[in-house]
């Protein structure tokens, strides 16, 4: 089947409970909903004339289409982010067979499709010890907005959230009994994380300065951080935030999920267990937690210069 006639028969597709896309969209987190619905978009543009996702007829694709696509994701992108895309093209077949818009052996033969072979160096970086200390000596203790940041930055590192998870989290998530933290995570899933020492420090200061009215936990600021606002902040508040500090300290630029992976790192460095830390970052797998660990290139990086190369300049 052609592409034109591909998008033709989209039209039984428009009402999102008939749509197996946005069914399927709808089962990611709101972090990842846009990363997932932006990499749809690419497909439709290589193979759908640049179709919306959610028109796209992808209960028409079969095994040979998906093979198509997956010969491309493997030309144009990294065998993780090809495999993710491979994932919800396989996610919203599924839908499409479950609302009888697939038979089962059309469904099936589509899906049999194998994964992206290979490996690459997994991005992002871990913060040192100086650069951790660095940004905190940068967020000015004696304004509400270097305090907001303080604590932030402490429950970003000390409880691994992701950036999703801190901006989510409520006043009433803060459990001063337990000192603990009770996390709304990925795929609709609770846990509790326990912020350290110095983090809950950090926190009790900033909640002495917000108050304990009912509402977000870390709310943005106006008149150039010396009032708060009683919302909820955006991704983008959180990251220009980081960046500022990190500027001002001469740190590297970095990530929420920098911060996330130093986590990881320290804390297997601190002799917690792999399962024990998978818990604490909300991860459904232990070989996701592994990922996120840096430890291994800085002992190549060690054992490397235990060689020694017989040159001379």
């Amino acid at each position: 089947m052609g592409q034109a006639a591909l998008v033709d028969r989209c039209a039984d597709l428009d009402a999102p409970e008939n749509n197996p896309c946005l069914l399927y969209l709808a089962t990611l987190g709101s972090g990842s909903r846009p990363t997932m619905l932006s990499s749809l978009r690419r497909v439709s543009v290589r193979f759908f004339a640049g179709v919306p996702p959610g028109a796209v007829p992808w209960c028409e694709l079969r095994h040979a289409h998906l093979h198509a696509i997956r010969s491309w994701l493997a030309e144009q992108y990294a065998p993780a982010t090809a495999n993710r895309i491979l994932c919800a093209l396989r996610g919203i077949l599924k839908h499409a067979f479950r609302l009888g818009l697939m038979g089962d052996l059309d469904y099936r033969r589509a899906i049999d499709v194998p994964r992206v072979r290979g490996f690459r160096l997994p991005a992002g970086r871990a913060l040192s010890a100086g650069e951790l200390r660095a940004l905190f000596v940068e967020c000015n203790r004696h304004t509400l907005l270097g305090i907001r940041n303080a604590a932030a930055l402490a429950i970003l590192y000390g409880c691994g959230l992701r950036r999703d998870e801190l901006v989510g989290l409520g006043l009433e998530g803060w459990q001063a009994e337990l000192g603990a933290i009770r996390v709304h995570g990925k795929g609709n899933k609770e846990r509790l994380v326990y912020p350290p020492p110095g983090a809950r420090m950090a926190l009790a200061r900033w909640l002495e300065s917000r108050g304990l009215e009912p509402g977000p936990l870390f709310l943005p600021t106006k008149n150039r951080g010396r009032e708060l606002v009683f919302k909820r902040m955006s991704h983008s508040a959180l990251l220009k935030s980081l960046n500022v500090i990190a500027h001002r300290a001469g740190v590297p630029p970095f990530t929420p999920h920098d911060v996330r992976r130093t986590f990881v790192g320290d804390m297997l460095d601190a002799g917690a267990d792999l399962a024990t830390v998978q818990a604490l970052a909300g991860h459904a797998n232990p070989t996701t937690t592994a990922r996120y660990d840096r430890r291994g290139e800085r002992t190549k990086a060690e054992a490397a210069e235990l060689l020694f190369v017989p040159f001379e300049a």
